[in-house]
């Protein structure tokens, strides 16, 4: 009989288990598309244990997953392989492979990359949409970014501020990358890796054309490094045609990116400005009754918590002109308007939003009150 009872609880926790474990999380991200543009979120730098990471790449994917990600490389060390001795792989195409078989159920864009890991002044750097990473595991650096453009790869300079490599915390342009930069072989440039935010780094993306990216460099869990400390991971979002692998390509080497950290968005004013006005739906519009204080009520429909300061010739009834939209959430405005109006023009300045060091962007939303 106790045996019976023993099988029946076992049964049970196996049925519920397998009901309720799925891909699904709860910190999946959602940003809106923009005019022409699909709004892709992706993570192009990431590691695993055939580098210096700590978990499986199949744990990669199914992260990825739960946070409703489009699109993720993971960017092994070519170079580095602190657990060569457990892992032996002479093929550094491995991780992706494994990635790829994972994903081959889900709607989740595998794209092949690996890291260039050498002192500086060569740094770091990312090369993603390449066909074959032992190609690029060669004895000089040039040699690697020559191999990486015969590729097609796209190539990003990751984290250019690291002390580590860099002292005083900011990014050095050195001959090196000018000349890769003039070459055609260096097309990006990290602004946000990890928790780190460089205004230096943003400055060289604007002045060299370079595009803005933001990554996690995760190599333990995101769980633990990002989800369980009330954060999402950084990502790039990447304004693409068509959700695949050529239109994610083809807006990279374009420019079309906004970096994304929590609350912090980075990007050039013309993709920057159109993605927040599509994060803010205004929801109500009208007056209270027998007033001209308009009630105005705007909903956040992004994961990430806005902050907003008022730039109308209007000031506000009952509320800081400076205002905080939580991810999901609904803010009501009540506006001194001093006269009855058919509709006003909404002028926000996002206070967490840079177009470039310290430039925060003004948004406009056209009221039409009922």
């Amino acid at each position: 009989m106790k045996k019976l009872a023993l099988l029946v609880v076992l049964f049970t926790f196996q049925q519920t288990y397998s009901q309720t474990h799925s891909h699904s999380g709860a910190q999946p991200m959602t940003y809106p598309d923009i005019d022409g543009y699909k709004t892709l979120k992706t993570d192009l730098h990431q590691h695993t244990v055939f580098s210096d990471g700590n978990v499986w790449p199949t744990i990669r994917v199914q992260e990825a997953l739960r946070e409703n990600l489009d699109a993720i490389s993971l960017t092994e060390h070519l170079e580095y392989q602190p657990h060569e001795a457990d892992i032996p792989h002479p093929n550094r195409n491995r991780s992706y492979d494994l990635a790829l078989a994972e994903a081959k159920e889900h709607d989740l864009l595998i794209i092949h990359g690996s890291e260039i890991t050498r002192s500086a002044p060569v740094g770091h750097n990312n090369a993603i949409f390449i066909q074959d990473a032992n190609l690029l595991n060669v004895d000089k650096a040039e040699k690697a970014f020559s191999e990486a453009k015969k590729q097609n790869a796209f190539v990003f300079w990751n984290h250019p501020a690291w002390y580590a490599q860099s002292p005083k915390g900011t990014p050095v342009l050195s001959n090196f990358q000018e000349k890769r930069i003039k070459n055609g072989e260096l097309h990006g440039i990290e602004v946000i890796n990890s928790i780190d935010y460089s205004e230096e780094a943003l400055t060289l993306a604007l002045e060299h054309n370079l595009t803005i990216m933001g990554t996690s460099d995760i190599h333990g869990l995101i769980d633990w490094d990002y989800t369980e400390k009330g954060n999402h991971r950084p990502i790039t979002l990447v304004f693409a045609k068509e959700k695949n692998m050529e239109s994610i390509q083809e807006a990279l080497f374009a420019g079309r990116t906004v970096a994304v950290y929590n609350d912090l968005m980075v990007g050039k004013a013309e993709f920057l400005k159109p993605l927040l006005q599509n994060s803010i739906e205004i929801v109500k519009s009208e007056y209270r009754p027998k007033s001209q204080v308009l009630e105005v009520q705007l909903k956040n429909v992004t994961s990430s918590d806005l902050l907003f300061e008022n730039q109308m010739e209007y000031t506000f009834y009952d509320s800081s002109p400076v205002f905080e939209i939580a991810s999901g959430e609904t803010k009501q405005l009540l506006i001194k308007t001093l006269d009855t109006k058919t509709e006003i023009v909404l002028k926000l300045k996002a206070l967490g939003c840079f177009t470039a060091p310290r430039q925060q962007p003004t948004i406009d939303w056209k009221v039409t009150i009922d």
